[in-house]
């Protein structure tokens, strides 16, 4: 009988062959808006396409020399929503605008970024020495849009700009990564204090007051965000974040509801004493309303031009070059699901939802097959983080929720926010590859440690008694999935 061969493989010419695919749908998009504007296959054309395919192919022979086990699907995707958001960004360029050219610009300093995070970054488990030096970071990245002097003051509502000449850069976006790296840290490190027993109510056990100090600053933290930066979607993400974090951490779900009732109170309390949220739920609520239709701060114009230009899509849209997606506010940043929805349609919008869905799974894939507690909440983090906002993005568009200022990852305009996702997509493949490699049985040197490889023996199923506390002893530790 012949021996299945278990050695693991690159899939690197998987990659170069949807890579390929990948680039046939952003470049063709951008094509065909070309033919509308009646400016095909010019100059800029094959200017900007060249840029793109040189730097996705840059980027595809890096991971062959220092990822070769990366997951061989997550670039192509990205790659395919960055291309759509390009051409669609192009689109929407008026006479004198450059927004088109400029995320261009970006998408090269981002993917040159992310190429040098998988290049000197060796292993991902380097990070987690950088657990509480992340948290700082984090703080000060924060902290720094309301400095004065540096201070972008307020836009459109928020204070979550600092400016550098005439650009503006929002560290937010960078925080969130930070943010995940200490909360991967944190958690991975002190998992057993935070799985001390408390009290139990019915079925659920929850944590002692003691343990619960993390979530309690998490939650401080998004209010602080809500309250000084005038931002309700960033404090979404960041709370979110760490909830989706320790519930993979514990598997408890009494942290679940505890976040969830924190969230609900600060939401309650946010409606009635900031005016900026208020004025959100009520557009939500009353966007048909004549009165929240034409009011000028806070009113639901955004939102209804895009659902009836999502309605004048259709099933198959209108085609791109074809709509009117700019009769809406903001049409290539926070709205650019309502102009994809009107130019290509449900079956179109439902297509990038799926490669949003396809890029989500391969971010958990890699979570489930690396080996060391650290990369699996890290990885987790950060594909949750893209999903969550996608998901408040998309939500606020249809008026599922609230609209909030986040924007669509890869597709919306906006260099911050792209700059950012792309260190997320490089950190992603780098914990892929650790995942998907083979396992380095080099023996170790006297005294070093396996630095995450050490494999961590199952919790008993009941724990044991402690001398003289009884069998329902509150510090007992109890069962938990491990990591």
């Amino acid at each position: 009988m012949t021996p299945i061969d278990t050695t693991p493989k690159p899939r690197r010419n998987v990659e170069l062959v949807l890579l390929v695919l990948a680039l046939s749908v952003g470049i063709g998009a951008n094509a065909l808006v070309g033919v509308d504007q009646q400016k095909a296959f010019d100059a800029d054309f094959w200017f900007q396409s060249s840029l793109l395919a040189a730097a996705a192919l840059a980027f595809h022979l890096v991971l062959r020399f220092r990822a070769k086990y990366a997951d061989p699907v997550i670039l192509p995707l990205v790659v395919a929503l960055n291309g759509l958001g390009l051409a669609m960004i192009h689109r929407l360029d008026r006479v004198g605008e450059d927004t088109g050219n400029n995320q261009l610009r970006w998408t090269l300093v981002a993917m040159a970024v992310s190429i040098a995070v998988i290049w000197f970054l060796k292993d991902h488990r380097i990070l987690r020495r950088f657990t509480y030096i992340s948290l700082a970071v984090s703080a000060v990245l924060l902290i720094l849009p309301l400095v004065p002097g540096i201070s972008a003051g307020e836009i459109l509502g928020a204070r979550v700009w600092i400016k550098f000449g005439s650009m503006t850069f929002q560290p937010g976006e960078i925080a969130k990564i930070t943010l995940a790296i200490f909360f991967a840290g944190y958690l991975s490190s002190n998992r057993d204090l935070i799985l001390l027993a408390g009290r139990k109510v019915g079925p659920i056990q929850f944590p002692r007051f003691k343990d619960m100090g993390p979530m309690i600053a998490a939650w401080l933290v998004s209010i602080g965000v809500l309250i000084f930066q005038r931002d309700l979607g960033s404090s979404i993400l960041f709370f979110g974040l760490f909830l989706v974090m320790i519930y993979v951490a514990t598997s408890r779900i009494s942290w679940v509801i505890i976040g969830v009732g924190l969230i609900a109170v600060g939401g309650f309390v946010a409606s009635r004493v900031f005016s900026h949220v208020a004025l959100r739920i009520d557009g939500w609520l009353n966007a048909f309303t004549d009165e929240v239709y034409g009011r000028e701060f806070g009113g639901s114009l955004q939102i209804v031009e895009g659902l009836f230009g999502m309605a004048n899509g259709g099933l198959v849209g209108t085609g791109l070059g074809q709509g009117r997606p700019n009769l809406v506010p903001f049409a290539n940043s926070d709205m650019i699901i309502a102009s994809f929805g009107e130019e290509l349609g449900l079956i179109g919008l439902f297509a990038i939802v799926l490669m949003y869905l396809l890029l989500f799974t391969r971010g958990f894939r890699a979570a489930l097959g690396t080996r060391d507690a650290f990369g699996k909440l890290l990885a987790t983090g950060l594909s949750f983080a893209i999903a969550l906002q996608c998901f408040v993005v998309i939500g606020g568009v249809t008026r599922l929720i609230p609209l909030t200022g986040l924007t669509t990852p890869f597709l919306a305009a906006g260099g911050s926010s792209l700059l950012a996702n792309w260190i997320i997509v490089g950190l992603l493949l780098m914990i892929s590859h650790t995942a998907r490699g083979p396992v380095d049985t080099t023996p170790l040197a006297p005294g070093e440690e396996p630095d995450g490889q050490k494999v961590t023996p199952a919790m008993p199923s009941k724990p044991a008694a402690l001398p003289g506390s009884g069998r329902n002893n509150p510090d007992a530790p109890t069962e938990a999935v491990k990591l």
